[in-house]
């Protein structure tokens, strides 16, 4: 491991500690955590340094995306909405808008972007939020639901339609005309801030529309669900990482019937396969980061396949680590509970299970003759 990504990975330790479950059971991340990670520039470490960013490499900004969802997935979702929306305004922002936007970001501004809508979630094309230019300003109305980590943000990016076109905008939380509702009781990330967001005739100076506007609305899609779903596919082997480590240690020294669980034959096939889970994450994990780092034309695919193969793994990983806790693991909070509950969430949030699959279908169709 590189020497500042340890560094780093030993800094979100020691700030986490033994807290998240404190504060899975609370429904809130301490707003100190998260400016002291977001003034160092943590929440999105892959911003390049001309921004102030750390400008790691989409391999060591996923392994400190891991690391930290083995810790906490709730924190881990707020860093991949602040790297989804750095990513976002270094995409499709102008160079003015990078240069007034990013170092925000980098300097601990927090910030979440808005894609889902009451009638539009696999299916983004129905979303309804309506983008237009009226005069000097870009004005916005609609609603969006499920935006993790709005509760926390300062800004918030939003999706949405922009004549026949689409649009993202970067909207302050506290400009005339935005509402942020958090979502009472989500099944996992508790912690993690989500919010429904309303837009009621928000008037901003034309400059937060970035690039101008105009551009395909599959196109904004596809520029910031890539990002997310590479930083869910780092945060599920964290859990799955998570999951194995809890399962050993609890293996290695639960004794029934006169031996450590670990020496029963079918609790050790559990083991077993719980390594598996987490070699087989990591391994399409790093396949899709080195994609990005080479700028490989695999890099979609490669990139939906992580998501996928990883969201899957930590689901069952979490299933199997109750399973071999049984009473111990099944209090809420504890480790293997809160990826339970976490790692179902992760297989509908930026590309449900069944849309990867048909990505992947499509993919396999074009490629075979």
């Amino acid at each position: 491991m590189p020497e500042q990504l340890a560094a780093e990975c030993a800094r979100v330790a020691g700030l986490v500690g033994d807290e998240a479950e404190a504060w899975d059971l609370a429904g809130e991340l301490p707003e100190k955590i998260l400016d002291e990670l977001g003034a160092r520039g943590l929440l999105c470490a892959q911003v390049p340094a001309t921004y102030g960013g750390l400008g790691f490499s989409s391999r060591d900004n996923g392994e400190l995306t891991a690391f930290t969802g083995s810790l906490c997935s709730s924190l881990r979702s707020v860093m991949t909405s602040q790297g989804m929306a750095a990513w976002t305004v270094q995409r499709l922002g102008d160079a003015a808008q990078r240069r007034h936007f990013l170092p925000r970001l980098t300097a601990g501004a927090r910030a979440a972007v808005g894609f889902s809508e009451p009638g539009a979630g696999s299916d983004l094309s129905t979303m309804d939020t309506e983008i237009r230019l009226d005069g000097d300003s870009v004005v916005l109305d609609g609603q969006k639901v499920w935006m993790t980590a709005a509760a926390y943000a300062d800004l918030l990016v939003i999706v949405g339609r922009f004549g026949a076109d689409g649009a993202a905008v970067v909207v302050p939380r506290t400009a005339p005309g935005v509402t942020v509702e958090p979502v009472a009781d989500p099944l996992g990330c508790r912690a993690a801030g989500h919010a429904d967001v309303r837009l009621d005739q928000v008037r901003l100076p034309v400059d937060h529309l970035l690039g101008g506007g105009g551009q395909p609305l599959s196109l904004l899609v596809t520029t910031a669900l890539a990002y997310g779903r590479m930083s869910v596919a780092w945060g599920c082997a964290g859990i799955v990482r998570a999951c194995r480590d809890a399962a050993v240690r609890h293996a290695r020294g639960r004794v029934q019937f006169g031996v450590p669980l670990a020496e029963h034959q079918l609790v050790a096939r559990h083991l077993a396969e719980l390594l598996v889970a987490e070699q087989i994450a990591t391994r399409a994990c790093e396949h899709a980061s080195d994609c990005w780092d080479r700028g490989s034309p695999e890099q979609v695919v490669a990139t939906v396949l992580a998501k996928h193969v990883s969201a899957a793994r930590a689901a069952e990983a979490a299933s199997t680590a109750v399973q071999v806790l049984a009473s111990a693991g099944a209090r809420d909070g504890h480790v293997v509970a809160r990826a339970h509950r976490d790692a179902k969430l992760m297989e509908l949030i930026e590309g449900s299970t069944e849309i990867c699959q048909l990505i992947l279908a499509g993919h396999a169709l074009a490629t075979v003759s």
